[in-house]
């Protein structure tokens, strides 16, 4: 192929001569041989990637499950979360764990001062072993394993509050490049409507002022743009903090704010959430770990038992022993226990109760929300940007034919760029609401149910 490329070469630099044979050559080597060696050297790329066993794809923008899974993954408030699970995992082994048995062992010599007697070695050994209360270990066993509850549903409750996080988040990056994406049309219109004033101001069609006019609102949109950019950059520095560092290079999110939302009705959603919620869960937990601790707390006025056996030998004799020691609970009847732990069950109940209606209301709260936020995105999309977009395409070419000023097509951009804004803020607020009442009913997970004590360890 290149043989018969450098003879066409030839034969055109003799047929032609001069200047426009080489020119002619160039352009015809240029057409052949460029695609040519294009595909050379993508051969020769490709052979060395399959060689390699490395496919190289252009990367492109993680979305919501990608930033959510590395969140989850790094988080290090959920990573301590975690390990204080794992602690009240050993709590309750350690409730569990039997009294050791204790052993006593003893030596001396005695000695012979009566007639008769007979010197030699004298040792002791002793044995006793604890015999708890059923009850009191019952219910401190149980009130370990309604700790290790309470625990895992801190756990839960931490995750889906870093999932609303992190989707609230995104959804916030969408609003501010969307944001920054209309003030950035609003800055390329009025330049080109400046452009114009500047070319009537020219040719004296128009006063000076309505350039000066002009400048100035494009110096005001050229720095909403670039606040709004600043902005969404910020949204996205959140995601690193989040992630303890691991999405330093982020820059950008794919997606956009037009989520569909469906929800169920309220009734419904304040069930969900008093079923689901890992919140009320928790407390449901502490209230069962003061129940416990008021039964151990009563448990302890009837005391335990512990089994001794001596063994003293002598020279002559050998004595063994067998006993039992009881405390009786005589002056100290565990009033002050048994009435601290009534107060705790007291709080631990009203907490549940208050937590549960607040729950409540703050989801008729979000339910609100969502309901303006869905008519306002309903009335600005159907209406008010037609409407807005409308008036500025009559204001511009009212000034074309020179029956309005500058001042009416800047005041219908503004009022366009204002519904625009207006629009995508209502979106956002519109998913922010759905976030929230997604996060409070607990639909994130199927459900949050306590660790099953049978498998405990």
């Amino acid at each position: 192929m290149m043989w018969h490329l450098s003879w066409f070469f030839a034969v055109a630099q003799q047929a032609l001569g001069g200047t426009l044979a080489r020119r002619c050559g160039v352009g015809v080597f240029c057409v052949f041989a460029g695609p040519l060696a294009l595909a050379q050297a993508t051969h020769s790329n490709t052979a060395a990637w399959l060689e390699s066993g490395v496919v190289k794809t252009q990367s492109l923008p993680p979305d919501l499950t990608t930033l959510t899974e590395v969140v989850l993954r790094h988080n290090p408030a959920l990573q301590a979360m975690a390990l204080s699970e794992q602690q009240a995992v050993a709590g309750v082994t350690s409730a569990r764990a039997l009294p050791n048995p204790r052993i006593e062992f003893g030596q001396g010599a005695a000695s012979a001062r009566a007639p008769g007697a007979i010197a030699g070695t004298v040792s002791t050994l002793g044995w006793s072993q604890p015999i708890e209360n059923p009850w009191l270990r019952e219910s401190r066993v149980r009130s370990s394993q309604s700790q290790r509850s309470v625990s895992y549903h801190h756990l839960q409750m931490m995750r889906l509050q870093l999932m609303a996080e992190v989707e609230t988040l995104v959804y916030e990056y969408f609003w501010r490049r969307d944001t920054a994406q209309v003030y950035r049309q609003d800055l390329q219109v009025l330049e080109q409507v400046r452009e114009r004033v500047r070319v009537k101001v020219d040719s004296g069609e128009a006063a000076r002022y309505e350039l000066i006019k002009a400048d100035a609102e494009v110096i005001n949109a050229r720095q909403r743009y670039q606040s709004a950019e600043v902005q969404a950059q910020q949204v996205l520095l959140s995601f690193n903090r989040l992630a303890a560092g691991q999405l330093l290079g982020l820059t950008g999110i794919q997606g956009s704010l037009d989520h569909p939302v469906d929800m169920n009705a309220l009734v419904e959603l304040q069930d969900m959430a008093e079923r689901r919620n890992p919140e009320l869960a928790a407390l449901r937990s502490l209230l069962d770990r003061a129940r416990h601790m008021l039964d151990a707390a009563r448990a302890q006025r009837i005391p335990g038992l512990e089994l001794r056996y001596s063994q003293t030998q002598d020279p002559q004799i050998r004595q063994d022993t067998w006993g039992v020691q009881l405390q009786i609970p005589l002056f100290d009847q565990r009033q002050g226990p048994i009435a601290e732990a009534q107060a705790e069950w007291v709080r631990a109940q009203t907490l549940l109760d208050g937590r549960s209606a607040e729950l409540r209301h703050q989801l008729l709260q979000a339910w609100k929300a969502l309901e303006i936020a869905r008519n306002k995105v309903s009335a600005l999309s159907s209406g008010a940007v037609r409407m807005a977009e409308t008036a500025l395409q009559v204001a511009q070419a009212a000034y074309r034919f020179g029956e309005r000023g500058i001042l009416d097509v800047l005041d219908a951009q503004r009022i366009l760029q204002s519904v625009r804004i207006d629009l995508l803020q209502a979106r956002f607020e519109l998913q922010k609401a759905r976030i929230e009442i997604e996060t409070l009913s607990a639909q994130r997970i199927e459900s949050t149910p306590s660790p099953n004590p049978k498998s405990m360890p």
